[in-house]
């Protein structure tokens, strides 16, 4: 396998300098994007800090041109609302993963619950759009997939494409919750998962099966995978990092990881090939996080968060060929 070599392209987009929806002012993240003729929209999460002073993750987008050089709109409206009181969704949607698929716009959504014990709970979500990608709407009030006897734990951060006659999912799932430290609450160790579908809906999924193998050691965190195709070989690129003392301290923090495949289902992992790394200074010199990869015309492109998770927004790649 050759390196793959990108090109920064640097910060596109900075919430702070535009008006979003469900009046969010910060963070931009795990920006993903849905391709039309002469325009990228670009979906992400933002925050909004609730009366109870605690935030949640509400989906907008950003327009840009088909070059990805010019911001042409935002969006104005709330493009899928929270969960009722209850329901797997009521305390955010981060992220949300277009598809294009026949004519229609399918997505993809991770709703987050908080709970007691632990922090949260995760599970997918299914919605479709017939307004041209402006607003979704869900099919029903819970989850597509969620937990089950395989894997107890947190499911979410889905990605699908199809390929080779059927529609395929990586997806996050957790593996355990574990206290680092006696003085800290529990933190999540979460994989990457595989599942196949015929309907895009109903799922067979690997059940507990790690397709990625770790780098760091068992306790590493992986999310956010997304997969192309590109020079005769299926690619993943995700993020990665330790599962305690990660927010403040970079060296533990997000970093972007790379496999391939030549099946869809055998992931060789290979971090040093994927030729991209953080900067020296600046809005990604602590972190990279939360990738996705499309393709404009016969552009490849990767969007990125940077540091703090994407409080200031996300920067865009392009494959040099």
């Amino acid at each position: 396998m050759k390196n793959l070599k990108w090109q920064k392209k640097g910060l596109i987009f900075n919430p702070g300098q535009h008006t979003l929806a469900n009046n969010c002012h910060s963070f931009a993240q795990s920006p993903q994007a849905l391709v039309f003729d002469d325009y990228v929209r670009i979906y992400f999460s933002t925050r909004l800090k609730e009366p109870d002073n605690m935030y949640r993750s509400h989906v907008s987008y950003v327009d840009f041109d088909i070059e990805m050089q010019t911001i042409i709109a935002v969006a104005k409206n709330s493009v899928i609302p929270l969960g009722e009181l209850g329901c797997f969704d009521e305390h955010g949607i981060f992220p949300i993963n277009p598809v294009q698929h026949d004519g229609r716009i399918l997505a993809y959504t991770c709703g987050w619950s908080r709970r007691k014990s632990v922090s949260v709970e995760t599970a997918i979500g299914f919605a479709e759009s017939f307004d041209g990608g402006v607003t979704f709407q869900k099919k029903g009030l819970g989850p597509i997939m969620a937990a089950s006897s395989h894997e107890p734990y947190l499911v979410g951060d889905a990605f699908v494409k199809f390929f080779e006659g059927k529609f395929h999912m990586w997806y996050m799932f957790g593996v355990t919750w574990k206290k680092f430290d006696t003085e800290a609450a529990p933190d999540r160790v979460y994989k990457i998962g595989h599942a196949v579908s015929d309907d895009a809906i109903n799922w067979n999924r690997s059940s507990g099966h790690q397709v990625v193998p770790d780098h760091l050691h068992a306790d590493e965190s992986m999310a956010l995978p997304t997969v192309f195709f590109h020079d005769k070989k299926y690619h993943m690129i995700f993020c990665f990092r330790e599962s305690f003392d990660f927010r403040k301290n970079s060296g533990r923090s997000y970093r972007l990881g790379y496999a391939y495949s030549d099946d869809l289902v055998n992931w060789k992992r290979n971090d040093s090939l994927l030729g991209i790394d953080c900067s020296l200074d600046g809005w990604d010199s602590e972190m990279l996080c939360y990738p996705h990869v499309f393709k404009v015309r016969e552009q490849v492109y990767l969007l990125y968060n940077g540091n703090k998770f994407g409080e200031s927004g996300f920067g865009l790649a392009a494959l040099d060929v």
